[in-house]
């Protein structure tokens, strides 16, 4: 008899909480386990891999919509990995996209910071940056 898990030990497995289990249920991107007799839910091994997947994705900050066409793209095994090499070269730019707009972000901040004259609220000239 295969192994089967229970919602919660799938969460504890794959370090996930039931309701984003359920909620990778509901976009489509785990299917719906079968449902044993006392109507609970019942999943599989390959629920548990699917899940790792998903996670393992999410954790290299790729997008849900990315981590459905990565799924995709995984079920078509004689396929060539091209599009799965153009879909983390986007993440890519996309990552060094934000990595230059945090570091935009923290120079602005340090120019504000060394305006401090260390006074009074009244006369900060951060709290006037920021449109008091």
């Amino acid at each position: 008899m295969p192994q089967t898990y229970s919602i919660g030990e799938m969460g504890r497995l794959t370090d996930t909480k039931i309701e984003t289990i359920r909620y990778y249920e509901r976009a489509g991107l785990l299917p719906s386990p079968p449902r044993s007799a006392g109507n609970y839910r019942v999943y599989t091994q390959e629920h548990l891999g699917r899940l790792g997947f998903i996670r393992r994705a999410r954790e290299l900050g790729f997008p849900l919509n990315q981590v459905r066409m990565l799924l995709n793209l995984a079920a078509q095994t004689d396929r060539s990995c091209e599009d799965v090499d153009i879909l983390v070269r986007e993440h890519i730019l996309e990552i060094d996209r934000k990595i230059r707009d945090l570091h935009s972000l923290r120079q602005e901040l340090n120019h504000l910071l060394k305006q401090c004259q260390h006074g009074e609220i009244g006369e900060c000239r951060i709290i006037d940056a920021l449109g008091r």
